[in-house]
């Protein structure tokens, strides 16, 4: 799948996962889920991945840890707040830049309609 493909098969099971438990759960039940509904739609799916920090030449060790790697292509942020803010954003953006991937979705699944909860965002490298 290419990367357009890919967020469609993704934002269509948040979608499925949104519909089933509606908002107001802890992100953790949404990034489960989520993993569970990509493995029954056969979209591969790791979670809770780490990704090493270097800085100046040393590594740091595990530095973050991407809540959903699609496909070993697609960063997958999930997020349970009232509103989505830039710094959501921003660290998104910061995963996919260390991770050096191009496309991440953000997915704030505390919406009413979960329309209103996804954001696209690529790292222009």
């Amino acid at each position: 799948m290419d990367l357009s493909e890919l967020s469609g098969a993704v934002i269509g099971a948040a979608i499925e996962v949104h519909r089933v438990l509606g908002p107001g759960l802890l992100e953790s039940a949404y990034e489960l889920a989520l993993e569970r509904e990509l493995g029954l739609r056969k979209v591969p799916v790791q979670r809770q991945v780490a990704v090493p920090l270097e800085y100046k030449g040393l590594e740091l060790g595990d530095g973050f840890r991407l809540d959903l790697l699609v496909d070993d292509a697609l960063v997958v942020e999930v997020k349970a707040v009232e509103r989505l803010q830039p710094i959501h954003e921003a660290q998104l953006l910061t995963y996919l830049k260390l991770a050096n991937k191009r496309l991440g979705l953000l997915i704030n699944f505390n919406e009413r309609t979960l329309k209103e909860g996804v954001k696209r965002v690529a790292n222009g490298f």
